[in-house]
């Protein structure tokens, strides 16, 4: 990862509240990410403000605090980055390492996006919009990483995995982050 400021050696951004995960690997010897992947989640759904999400990809979500943790608490999931409604960022996974994100998934014919992407997840849901301060926060954010990394394109969670996954959903307004870095959409052909 080339020298900035804003990030350390080890690919924590600095400004960001870390809550290392232990839910990631290494990215295979040489791969940088290049693919941006959104995603959306609240726990419980569609209730904010608590330490679900911090839990879960931490692996300390306790299934008997709702019955919805029970059906997830096994997950072995995390993301690089969350963005709370208010615009705090979190950070799970630096950047130099592979968060367990996407799932089966696939980019212009590429298949595990895991290997080469990073993921950012938004405190949403599929069924109303997300606040400004999160996409002031998402904005300076891909600014940071664009400084670090070769990313080539944007994407949501539900373009990478159709079928399976609807996030960030229909209330995202990806003109307010996509900027100079291409929005993909999926194809036909993957």
């Amino acid at each position: 990862m080339p020298a900035n400021p804003d990030f350390d050696p080890a690919g924590w951004l600095r400004l960001a509240r870390h809550l290392p995960s232990p839910n990631c690997d290494d990215y295979s010897a040489g791969t940088r990410p290049e693919l941006l992947v959104i995603h959306n989640i609240s726990l419980p759904p569609n209730e904010y403000g608590g330490d679900g999400v911090e839990r879960l990809f931490t692996n300390t979500l306790d299934p008997a605090e709702h019955p919805y943790y029970a059906t997830i608490a096994h997950l072995r999931v995390s993301a690089h980055f969350f963005i709370r409604r208010d615009g705090e960022l979190l950070q799970f996974v630096p950047i130099t390492r592979r968060a367990w994100h996407a799932g089966v998934s696939n980019y212009c014919g590429r298949e595990r996006c895991n290997d080469f992407s990073l993921g950012v997840e938004m405190e949403g849901s599929d069924f109303e919009p997300f606040c400004d301060a999160q996409y002031d926060t998402l904005k300076q954010l891909i600014a940071q990483l664009k400084q670090v990394l070769p990313l080539l394109a944007i994407t949501g969670h539900e373009y990478i995995a159709p079928g399976r996954k609807t996030d960030p959903g229909p209330y995202f307004d990806w003109d307010k982050v996509a900027g100079d870095l291409p929005l993909w959409q999926g194809s036909a052909n993957g």
